[in-house]
């Protein structure tokens, strides 16, 4: 029998979705849970799962169309046992060129920005996709062919300062191509803030101002509705973290650079952990009922490069470690930002947390993100004076802050989550 694949809905405002690209071709078996095509929702780039095993029958969009929530994308053979994991096929090699004109690879936009990421020549890689179309496989198996030797990688090790490759780290600059002051041409931190801030200075490519322009658009049409149908209410409380950021420094110590934690791993885990007390947080209102989730999935709100953002799931975020947690957060901010997000990350949040701390706002009131009914709000810590002991003493704080849906909840509920946050900063131990 034959099975349909729709175009996904990755959220309760998306009514189209653009199809960027194919990862598979007809006559593939896929398996349920396989990543068969890339979806463009406005907002981000999405990598959409199968729900069905099989083979691929047909492929009815093309690349580049833009779709209805809905729409018949593919159709896939279904029956028979779960086909197993096939052999990688030996990979042709390239035809010699023809003389003259040699033809642009087929492929898309979000394969051509991995390629140049990757330092892939695309006219070199052979596309396996349908009609020869290269795919995000077929340039990773190219990086993989052509990836420097351990001793290559050495040769060219590039000399500077462990602060300039800190901040590098931190800005998002690559060493690679900047010019160092230092003795011996090592690179300073004082050239890496140049370079950072040349980079901020360069002109939009082509096509990054109606990008921006199409997110923005589609983030105001979700808050205006948001704002329209839900009545927020809002709450705020200023909670002491003395005793969560001394925990934190404990464990720090103990463990790698790599491995250590930030004051966000924990912040997430206790916002997951509290709706436990006020379970009624954490679910979604579909205009006429409330739907209790019982997973917390945590939708974290990440900024994108190219202007917007999107709130993407941490699942079964109350059950994870805090080491865990960090981790999940670091791969899902990178991918978030690389354009390669789960249609299942978008799809599944229960409820949401933004933090600016990072951008020195002491206080967030946020919209909701529908069907969900309630956004925790985190701003910035800092040193403040408060009460210890009968004693004045100063302490590290943040405001916490949370907005709800006052058709399934009310202030008292609210009260007592944020209560319930408090807590368990005030007993890191359970947290870490």
């Amino acid at each position: 029998m034959k099975s349909e694949f729709r175009m996904p809905s990755l959220g309760a405002d998306m009514d189209h979705g653009t199809l960027v690209e194919w990862l598979v071709h007809p006559g593939q078996q896929v398996r349920r849970g396989d990543v068969v095509a890339v979806v463009d929702t406005a907002k981000a780039n999405v990598e959409v799962e199968c729900f069905t095993s099989g083979v691929v029958d047909q492929l009815l969009v093309e690349p580049g169309v833009r779709v209805p929530v809905g729409a018949v994308l593919a159709t896939i053979t279904t029956g028979g046992p779960e086909p197993e994991p096939a052999p990688a096929a030996p990979r042709p090699a390239p035809a010699t060129p023809a003389t003259g004109a040699v033809p642009s690879p087929v492929t898309s936009p979000l394969v051509r920005r991995l390629a140049d990421a990757a330092h892939v020549d695309l006219g070199t890689v052979h596309g396996t996709g349908p009609g020869g179309r290269v795919t995000h496989a077929d340039v990773r198996a190219a990086a993989s062919e052509t990836a420097p030797t351990s001793a290559a990688v050495a040769a060219v090790r590039i000399r500077s300062s462990p602060h300039a490759r800190k901040l590098a780290q931190e800005l998002g600059v690559p060493l690679t191509g900047i010019a160092g002051s230092g003795p011996g041409g090592a690179v300073r931190a004082a050239d890496v803030t140049a370079a950072a801030a040349a980079f901020a200075a360069a002109p939009a490519r082509a096509g990054t101002a109606d990008r921006t322009m199409a997110i923005r658009a589609q983030i105001a049409t979700s808050m205006a509705r948001a704002k329209r149908e839900i009545p927020h209410y809002y709450l705020t409380e200023t909670l002491d973290l003395e005793a969560a950021l001394r925990r934190l420094r404990e464990h720090n110590r103990t463990v790698p650079v790599a491995e250590r934690i930030l004051p966000a791993a924990l912040l997430l885990k206790a916002a997951a952990m509290a709706v436990a007390t006020v379970p009624d947080l954490n679910g979604f209102h579909t205009g006429t009922a409330f739907h209790r989730s019982a997973a917390v999935h945590l939708g974290v709100a990440i900024s994108l490069r190219e202007g917007g953002l999107v709130a993407p799931a941490i699942h079964d975020a109350d059950k994870l470690t805090v080491p865990d947690l960090m981790a999940a957060l670091k791969d899902l901010v990178a991918r978030t930002r690389a354009g390669r997000l789960r249609a299942a990350e978008l799809a599944d949040p229960t409820i949401t947390v933004s933090s600016l701390g990072e951008q020195g706002v002491d206080t967030i009131h946020g919209v909701i993100y529908p069907p969900q009914v309630a956004l925790v709000g985190f701003g910035t810590i800092r040193d403040r004076p408060c009460a210890v002991a009968g004693l004045l003493g100063v302490h590290p704080t943040v405001t916490a802050s949370l907005a709800a849906d006052h058709r399934v909840t009310d202030g008292i509920s609210g009260a007592r989550y944020l209560l319930a946050v408090e807590r368990l900063l005030s007993h890191p131990e359970k947290l870490l």
